[in-house]
């Protein structure tokens, strides 16, 4: 692996650059600290050297005029921010790797909105040499040809004309970036009534695709620092949305605390602005009707919004999901690992999370237990009491 994994910087998710842009108009000195963690039993199969070198090539990329042509053209993307973009250029520098008896520990720290871009980029990294490591030497024709066996029975499982949509989430877990391109590829000629696009901004401009996302968690994490208040936290960073985006990017992520907590924040006026919501933690029937039954209780019709699921799917759940809610609100689904990372072996369970913001630390409890990152079990603890979170699990 010694030529660069990532040949873009437009090789990443849609929201990077959305948030990125919120980011650079209203906290450019914003000092950041990112983590990695791996949920995996077994040690991931790669070296620090492996890793340090592919970090060392982010550092010589840049945004051709084509590219940065055609980020112009989508319609929230603004002016300033394209010669922002012009001049933007990462600093391998602010990543720590270190590796001990097997297990991987990355420290980014920066300015919040130039070290956001090393999550995907770094997870895709690691994903792909990992891979590598185990299946490149001897194998590789034979996990191909199982990758490819996988993806026949998906794409033959749907049927036209259905009304199931899905989008491609998996650039952060993918097998490779040349299984992904055919993944993607695959998707738009062989499922054209069902695929609705991508989050990949490359794959999205090489492959005439939409580009689909719109925020993260780190975007509501960052307002326990930025925000009025710690309670406020989700408001005003959902408000802060509204402001930059009048409106477009339209989907809220709900479970940065949790889906009880979101919906005591989100009022009528919220609700009315927002599209929809996206589901990424907890049981996704329950998560569904409390989001109909919400909407319903604010005088709102749910038929006029839309709910994003997208935690760990697979065509069975998402096609299940999608029965449970027909006529009742309108759904889709952002898939990842299942379609490009499901090869016949376990893909590697990696995150990489915001946990402090201007050296203070900052926390997502989520819905489930166990994606909780955060060291300080103080403000773990002062955030279960500020929005009564009661999962004890997590």
């Amino acid at each position: 692996m010694d030529s660069p994994i990532i040949p873009t910087l437009l090789d990443t998710d849609l929201y990077k650059y959305t948030m990125q842009q919120s980011m650079v108009h209203r906290y450019p000195d914003a000092w950041a600290r990112m983590e990695f963690h791996c949920r995996n039993d077994s040690p991931l199969a790669l070296s620090k050297k492996q890793l340090k070198r592919q970090c060392e090539f982010l550092g010589d990329l840049r945004l051709g005029s084509e590219e940065l042509e055609w980020l112009s053209t989508l319609p929230f993307i603004a002016e300033d921010f394209i010669d922002y973009l012009e001049r933007f250029r990462l600093e391998p520098g602010a990543v720590q790797i270190e590796q001990s008896q097997g297990q991987l520990s990355l420290v980014i720290e920066g300015l919040w909105s130039e070290i956001t871009h090393f999550e995907i980029f770094l997870l895709a990294i690691i994903s792909e040499l990992h891979s590598h490591s185990v299946y490149g030497h001897g194998g590789q024709d034979d996990v191909i040809a199982q990758g490819q066996h996988r993806l026949d029975e998906k794409l033959n499982q749907l049927p036209e004309n259905s009304g199931f949509t899905l989008v491609d989430f998996g650039t952060r877990r993918r097998f490779s970036r040349d299984w992904h391109y055919h993944v993607v590829e695959s998707l738009k000629y062989r499922l054209p009534d069902n695929f609705m696009g991508t989050s990949n901004l490359n794959l999205a401009r090489t492959l005439g695709l939409p580009p689909v996302g719109t925020m993260a968690h780190e975007w509501l994490q960052s307002h326990q620092v930025l925000g009025k208040s710690l309670r406020s936290s989700q408001k005003d960073a959902l408000k802060v949305w509204l402001e930059e985006y009048k409106g477009q990017l339209g989907i809220a992520l709900t479970d940065t605390i949790s889906m009880e907590s979101f919906l005591k924040d989100f009022d009528v006026e919220l609700a009315r602005a927002y599209q929809g919501m996206r589901h990424d933690s907890g049981d996704p029937f329950v998560w569904g009707e409390l989001a109909i039954d919400h909407y319903r209780r604010l005088g709102i019709d749910p038929r006029t919004k839309s709910l994003v699921f997208s935690d760990k799917l697979n065509f069975d759940k998402a096609l299940a999901i999608h029965r449970w809610f027909a006529g009742k609100i309108s759904v889709s689904f952002g898939i990842g690992t299942y379609l490009t990372n499901d090869m016949g072996f376990k893909a590697p369970n990696i995150v990489l999370k915001l946990t402090e913001l201007n050296g203070a630390p900052v926390a997502k409890l989520s819905d489930s237990p166990g994606k909780t990152l955060c060291r300080d079990e103080a403000y773990i603890e002062l955030l279960k009491k500020t929005f009564g979170y009661a999962l004890s699990a997590a």
